[in-house]
């Protein structure tokens, strides 16, 4: 019993020591024996000499040397068979030196020199492998018993770098990779037998008893993902994968981090070739001013500004909630940056006027508005109060303080807008254009669609009402949209500022349109759980001022490609500056007044397509035009 209390008491790292001082003794002892063990007469090695206390401190002061005792025998590998033979070859050299200087070898044979390394090369290395063999069998006991087997899918660097950190790992057992690659077919990586393509994954995954997917396919394109996704859900076991590359190169997550399949992974498009340099040339040292930068768009705007290595970032949000958060984030990861995050309506004058005063911008990103089509469909005097008025506050701010390049960030429902939010945002656009006349400050408008994740888009509402267990409401069975990911849609507008020589209107090439149906019936699988049997869809009908079909091009504005393929440009739609300045005076004054019936009359004079959709009591929605009055035009 005290021998146990003596034995716990011992640190491990001297445990180490005293081993390998004890076997550098034997090693010595035994390379004596052996070298005098056939003469005829006998030599007997004196363990208490001088000879062998220099052995013992020369070797010892080598396995210091050499960083011996920084590895566990636990993880014990080449790096630290390397560690042992420089310490053998260094110590057998110094012994010698030591000993020549001592005695001059005097009674030690050279031969001893030869056998000693040897010997104690194999002492040293045997007992750590050795032991790092009987704990991996012991943890591989513990995983056959509290462990799920899982598949790898993707034999690359990728797959072969997660199944060495899953060997560390107490809850997964790596049983076999699956990879479409039929060269590898047969061979082995760290151990684990390359079995099939993805097209027998089922079968593969039966033979084995996994119990769990992993897809190892970082650089994936989406039909990739989609095709795997697909052979793992007809599995019918749980699946996981590591994060995409740009989630990795921006920071966002981990190169070896298992997460579930997310519907960005299917939905996301092929990676964005950027001109960084000159976004880089644009964004560098210079002052910059974000509005809204609390929001989706504005806040990814934010982290990109930052990195790119902006001098100086203003952020102007109304949101004192999301502007905490940003600003909490920034800080810590930019903590050299200069950051002004102000609270404030872009539409209050004295608000606006201040922020410009304060961060003196070279550079605006007007990313504030109010976007969710539905609520503002009735709303007409705070729809056109924020997302119009308060442009051209911001807009003649930055004319004013000699802003140089100004971005406004815009929606494709302005194209040919059914909705008050998509003719708000078209009036925005209009301002822009009126305001840039005459003056050096380069004004560029930039159209995209919807954006995945985003706050108040249709994928966080899914998740939450799969989460619920349902049911998933879609407007249509055939309603689509165009979809892009945040950080994709913030590049491109950064790529569009750089472009942009003043006046343009950019439209991001958004891809092919998604039914909302098939994203609906994605995520329900996503989550695992089969669309119509565990969670219902239901189709609620077309909201007021919702489009089944977004449109990317009007036909007046001659949209022609740029140089950049995922950036075109439209022909800008021009109004009579003197039309466009007496409606928005009258406008400001009807929205002081809360005068909608005023409001509306505005809007029809600056957009005399656009109709009105109502909602009679007892009815549903339908495109009623507007009743005007005879002054409707002034």
């Amino acid at each position: 019993m005290k021998m146990r209390d003596l034995a716990s008491r011992i640190h491990p790292r001297t445990a180490v020591v005293i081993h390998d001082l004890a076997v550098t003794l034997l090693a010595w002892w035994l390379a004596n024996t052996l070298r005098y063990a056939m003469l005829p007469y006998g030599q007997r090695l004196d363990l208490l000499s001088w000879q062998t206390l220099i052995v013992l401190g020369v070797q010892a002061a080598m396995f210091y040397w050499t960083g011996l005792y920084r590895g566990l025998w636990r993880f014990a590998s080449v790096p630290d068979l390397w560690n042992i033979a420089r310490a053998v070859v260094a110590g057998v050299v110094v012994i010698y030196l030591a000993l020549f200087l001592y005695n001059r070898m005097n009674g030690i044979s050279r031969s001893v020199l030869l056998i000693y390394p040897v010997l104690l090369a194999i002492f040293l290395g045997v007992p750590r492998l050795a032991y790092r063999y009987w704990k991996d069998s012991q943890l591989d006991l513990f995983h056959a018993r509290h462990s799920h087997r899982v598949l790898v899918i993707g034999a690359g660097r990728a797959g072969e770098a997660l199944v060495r950190d899953l060997r560390r790992d107490t809850r997964y057992i790596p049983a076999g990779f699956v990879d479409d690659d039929a060269a590898l077919r047969g061979s082995r990586l760290q151990g684990v037998p390359v079995l099939g393509g993805t097209d027998r994954l089922a079968e593969l995954a039966r033979r084995v008893g996994a119990e769990m997917l992993l897809i190892a396919m970082p650089s994936a394109d989406k039909d990739q993902m989609r095709r795997v996704v697909e052979a793992c859900e007809a599995t019918g076991l749980p699946f996981r994968t590591v994060p995409r590359l740009d989630e990795v190169v921006s920071g966002r997550a981990q190169f070896n981090e298992l997460k579930e399949v997310a519907i960005e992974d299917l939905l996301g498009r092929d990676p964005v070739k950027l001109e960084w340099n000159a976004i880089r040339r644009s964004l560098t040292g210079q002052r910059v001013l974000v509005t809204g930068g609390g929001g989706s768009i504005g806040s990814e705007l934010c982290r990109q500004i930052a990195r790119l290595g902006a001098s100086e970032l203003t952020i102007l949000e109304l949101s004192e909630f999301n502007l905490y958060r940003i600003e909490q984030e920034l800080h810590a990861q930019y903590p050299e940056l200069l950051l002004r995050c102000l609270i404030g309506d872009c539409g209050d004058a004295a608000a606006c006027a201040n922020a410009f005063a304060q961060a003196r911008p070279q550079r605006v990103f007007h990313a504030a508005a109010y976007k969710h089509v539905p609520l503002l469909q009735y709303q007409l005097r705070e729809a056109f109060r924020n997302n119009a008025l308060a442009t051209l506050a911001v807009a003649r701010q930055a004319v004013q303080h000699g802003v140089e390049s100004f971005v406004l960030i815009s929606s494709d429902k302005a194209v040919n807008p059914t909705s008050v939010m998509g003719a708000c945002k078209r009036i925005a656009e209009i301002i822009c254009q009126g305001v840039a006349e005459g003056h050096d400050t380069r004004f560029v408008t930039v159209r995209f669609g919807n954006v995945l994740d985003s706050a108040g888009s249709v994928v966080p509402l899914f998740r939450r009402q799969i989460a619920a267990g349902g049911p998933v409401t879609v407007t249509h069975p055939e309603i689509s949209r165009y979809f892009m990911t945040i950080p994709e849609a913030c590049q491109l507008i950064l790529q569009a500022m750089a472009m942009g020589k003043g006046g343009e209107t950019f439209a991001l090439d958004m891809g092919e349109p998604i039914r909302i149906r098939d994203l609906a019936e994605q995520m329900i699988r996503l989550a695992g759980k089969h669309p119509g049997r565990d969670i219902s869809i239901l189709y609620t009908g077309l909201r007021p001022g919702e489009k089944l079909f977004e449109e990317l091009f009007h036909p007046l504005e001659n949209y022609h490609s740029t140089s950049h393929p995922k950036i075109f440009e439209a022909a800008p739609r021009q109004q009579p500056a003197a039309l466009v300045s007496a409606q928005l005076a009258r406008a400001a004054d009807a929205v002081e007044k809360f005068d909608e019936e005023t409001l509306r009359r505005c809007v029809d004079a600056l957009l005399p397509g656009f109709q009105w959709e109502v909602v009679e009591p007892g009815r549903g929605a339908e495109v009623v035009p507007l009743q005007r009055g005879g002054d409707s035009a002034a």
